[in-house]
């Protein structure tokens, strides 16, 4: 489930500047994060990346996220791009969690920070949304669940008793009150794409989706995607 050492996505020069912090989470584990703060007045964007590869590999996207007016921060999880500690569900939420907790020492307010999930952060974004409202919350290639995840790959093992990391999306997406925009590309060849649409469908209002025809799990930045995100968060 968790592949820190992988590096298999476009990387790009950086284009933006930014500041290298770490964030303390819980057990005394330090993450490696990037902050690009532009001013007070503008919305941080907070991005949980997925399970594999490192804070350069998302490089592309923050390129793009750069140009809008927005402030925001990248963390890389526990046991990923160098940080000690072992990943595990809780482990995440803790990460996520403390992520939160020292934007707001900074006087960043959650009712001005957007929420961001690529894949697996999907389903920590859910988990911190389902219990304080945020200012917007975004989720890129999403799932219902791991269980669910697993048995696509695994349908003839008792995975609902082996998952032990189950991340239960879908049982959380109702209980989000913040606006919410799910990302999903038709032609997802990991996560199938009728996830992302039953969770847009479940979600409460107000929600918006963007669902390309072409795009695969790790969705391009294209001018549609890019226009997509600058609707929802002009609607904030």
């Amino acid at each position: 489930m968790y592949h820190p050492d992988v590096n298999n996505y476009d990387t790009s020069d950086i284009q933006f500047k930014f500041e290298k912090v770490t964030i303390t989470s819980a057990q005394n584990i330090f993450l490696s994060s990037w902050f690009s703060f532009k001013k007070r007045d503008n919305k941080t964007l907070v991005f949980f990346h997925g399970n594999a590869g490192n804070l350069n590999n998302r490089i592309y996207k923050l390129n793009e996220i750069n140009k809008l007016d927005l402030n925001f921060l990248i963390i890389s999880w526990r046991g990923f791009n160098g940080n000690s500690g072992k990943p595990t569900e809780d482990g995440l939420y803790q990460d996520a969690k403390k992520t939160i907790q020292w934007l707001e020492a900074k006087g960043i307010k959650k009712k001005n920070i957007i929420l961001y999930g690529e894949s697996l952060g999907t389903g920590v974004v859910l988990e911190l949304a389902k219990d304080d409202i945020y200012a917007g919350v975004i989720l890129e290639s999403p799932y219902t669940s791991m269980v669910d995840m697993a048995k696509k790959f695994y349908p003839f093992l008792p995975v609902s008793i082996l998952v032990k990391d189950s991340f239960q999306s879908r049982s959380k997406i109702k209980k989000n009150k913040s606006p919410i925009l799910v990302m999903h590309g038709m032609m997802d060849t990991l996560v199938p794409f009728h996830m992302g649409k039953q969770l847009y469908q479940e979600a409460n209002d107000p929600k918006y989706f963007y669902f390309p025809k072409s795009d695969n799990h790790m969705m391009q930045y294209t001018p549609p995607l890019i226009e997509a995100l600058k609707k929802f968060i002009h609607s904030l």
